[in-house]
């Protein structure tokens, strides 16, 4: 689109919440959001524009593997692409890819074509789940290609990524941790603690501000369950989130979490959830085969699984997390739309996205009173 959008809607975002408002765009960009009233009396001979809906920022899904058919572990940039504007059609228009264990080489081959899309403005950056995760707990990154972290593999992601690694997902118990954490952090690199299966201490330690850890990975899931004489790394991410100084991913697609493990989480840490929907290949799409890094998935009634029965990733959008949020766990909108938009977005560095904001990129969905999708605009122009 180029000229100027004046999109009128009920406007619900981390900034701002009007029950009447209209977002202005010009090109790529937001250049107003302000009442109907105040819109009215700027063009005293203009007519408002029609009511849309309910007018969201464009989501943010900052832990994606794929979707509808399409893999972002591969080296085919046409795959990835693929991929990616499914989820962006599906109203995540802001993306982060994210690699699984695998060979080493093939994870630095698959983040050097990432990098490409993230130049190009598909992505937003690449994260790095594995390989120096937890046997004990690595659900479905395989285990063959877990092993401790080194400097040198790091260094070789970090390349390939040339500044786009966002993100990389560790154990903070493996030998090397601490070296590996550190290079990253330098290099601006979130460290995510996750797939772990480390005791309380010693998770609450690698998280900040002793540590160097800002992020858990899918919160409860590749981690010792929470329990009232033993809380292990749940409940020392829920610690640290509640102390405003981590966040934690939650997978919102009523699967990998109960929704009153979720509404426990977003009264624990609010403003500190991070929805996120480790999609996987099979998302938008209905049971059968599919892949995940090296491993084999079967889908079925909706559940990815491998062959050991560890679920294998998400099948739903983001938009769908934040449905769940608000009707099965009593997330009032806009704490959800914020988990899915401005908490992610800030978590990672991702600047311009995530909020409806003057200078911000012009990404916002239009969705229905029953929170169904309408229309998706990305950089100003309608995908759907």
């Amino acid at each position: 689109m180029t000229g100027t959008l004046d999109l009128r809607g009920r406007i619900v975002s981390a900034s701002t919440t009007l029950d009447d408002g209209v977002l202005t765009v010009s090109d790529q960009r937001i250049t107003g959001v302000r009442s109907a009233a105040e819109w009215a009396a700027a063009h005293p001979n203009s007519e408002l524009p029609p009511f849309a809906g309910t007018v969201l920022p464009g989501l943010v899904d900052v832990h994606n593997h794929g979707g509808f058919g399409h893999r972002f572990d591969t080296v085919d940039a046409a795959e990835a692409r693929a991929a990616a504007q499914f989820h962006h059609a599906s109203g995540s228009t802001t993306v982060v890819a994210s690699v699984v264990t695998g060979v080493a080489a093939d994870m630095v081959a698959q983040t050097a074509m990432l990098r490409e899309l993230t130049e190009d403005g598909l992505l937003g950056g690449i994260h790095a789940e594995g390989p120096f995760l937890s046997e004990a707990r690595c659900g479905a990154q395989d285990p063959r290609y877990l092993r401790d972290p080194d400097l040198e593999l790091t260094d070789q992601l970090l390349a390939a990524g040339g500044g786009h690694l966002r993100m990389m997902t560790l154990a903070p118990e493996r030998a090397g941790y601490d070296a590996v954490a550190q290079r990253l952090t330098d290099r601006g690199v979130v460290v995510a603690l996750g797939h772990s299966n480390a005791d309380y201490g010693a998770f609450l330690k690698a998280l900040r501000p002793t540590g160097f850890g800002s992020m858990v990975t899918h919160l409860a899931n590749g981690m010792p369950p929470l329990h009232h004489r033993d809380p292990g790394p749940v409940g020392a991410a829920l610690v640290a989130a509640a102390g405003d100084d981590v966040t934690v991913e939650l997978i919102g697609d009523g699967v990998h979490v109960d929704p009153g493990f979720a509404a426990l989480v977003f009264a624990t840490a609010p403003g500190r959830v991070a929805l996120i929907t480790d999609a996987m290949q099979a998302a938008g799409l209905s049971d059968g085969e599919y892949q995940l890094g090296p491993q084999a998935v079967t889908v079925h009634q909706g559940v990815a699984r491998i062959a050991n029965g560890s679920i294998a990733g998400g099948i739903s959008t983001l938009l769908d997390g934040v449905v769940r949020a608000v009707r099965e766990s009593g997330v009032p909108l806009p704490d959800a739309v914020v988990a899915a938009t401005a908490t992610p977005a800030a978590a990672l560095g991702l600047t311009d996205v995530g909020d409806l904001r003057i200078g911000h990129f012009a990404d916002a969905l239009v969705v229905d009173e029953n929170l169904r999708l309408r229309r998706v605009l990305r950089r100003g122009q309608w995908l759907s």
